[in-house]
């Protein structure tokens, strides 16, 4: 059986709907949001292959998923669906993937930023908030903030390298208490993450500022992603030489945006290799 190569030691309700106890949450204060721009009004889509889309968003939120049957403050994760920064592939890469993390024993926030593209600053923002927010009702959620890590896909894998290394420095004001603690999450995941580095090299772009703080990582990728593979060799070339924990899974096929659904190659089994990791980083 091939295994990847480690490097390192039809209906839109039914498909948004996957956890009855879900709740969403706005992340900012009414009136309170930076950055804010006029966008047209937010659109969602149901299209190619089932995936919702949506776009046009200018309301930040978090869609909760309770980690199940909790008895103790359970780990957490913030999940960034990925598109582009233009679109939020919302099931694909985020409400799905919430199905499974609550399935190892995590609570889970499926982040909705802002896009379309010209509002990276903004997605920056709202990961950051979403982060402190978290943390700042850990009691009322039931989770605990010193297990609280960040994944997301493609834009949403930038937007998640981002976090983990331009952590000291907010772009926005405060507006409330939540914003005195920290944005640095405790582990890591970006799934295909896009735009880490110089085209035609394995050097990162002079975005991030990765050193030891940055927090211990898991990457995965397809070789046959032609246009964004490299950008996680790049990241997991950095984060050895940072002394980073990193394990980076890269599969001979898959292409790019596979999320958590089958395609009958070997990139299939990434999922069970995040599982395998969470274990030892966020479960133990």
């Amino acid at each position: 059986m091939i295994k990847s190569l480690i490097i390192g030691a039809g209906v839109l309700g039914m498909a948004i709907l996957v956890n009855a106890e879900q709740k969403d949450v706005p992340i900012w204060p009414e009136g309170k949001v930076p950055l804010l721009q006029e966008t047209p009004p937010e659109c969602i889509k149901n299209t190619n292959g089932g995936i919702i889309r949506y776009s046009n968003v200018s309301n930040p939120s978090l869609t909760i998923f309770p980690a199940p049957d909790a008895s103790a403050p359970a780990p957490a994760m913030l999940v960034c669906p990925g598109g582009g920064y233009s679109i939020l592939a919302w099931n694909h890469e985020g409400t799905e993937v919430a199905d499974f993390l609550n399935k190892q024993g995590l609570a889970v926030f499926v982040l909705k930023y802002r896009v379309p593209g010209n509002q990276r600053d903004a997605a920056f923002c709202d990961a950051q908030r979403a982060l402190r927010f978290i943390r700042f009702h850990a009691r009322e959620y039931n989770i605990n903030p010193d297990k609280l890590g960040i994944m997301g896909f493609s834009a949403g894998g930038h937007l998640t390298v981002r976090i983990s290394n331009n952590f000291e420095k907010s772009l926005y004001e405060p507006v409330d208490d939540a914003d005195k603690l920290s944005c640095l999450p405790n582990f890591s995941a970006p799934i295909y993450p896009a735009y880490l580095n110089k085209k035609g090299t394995y050097e990162m772009v002079d975005e991030f500022n990765i050193s030891n703080k940055t927090p211990p990582t898991f990457i995965c990728a397809s070789e046959t992603d032609k246009s964004y593979c490299d950008s996680s060799v790049s990241y997991f070339i950095a984060l050895k030489a940072a002394g980073v924990p990193a394990e980076l899974h890269l599969y001979p096929t898959g292409g790019h945006g596979f999320g958590m659904r089958k395609r009958g190659g070997t990139v299939d089994a990434w999922p069970q290799r995040l599982a395998e990791w969470l274990q030892q980083h966020a479960l133990k």
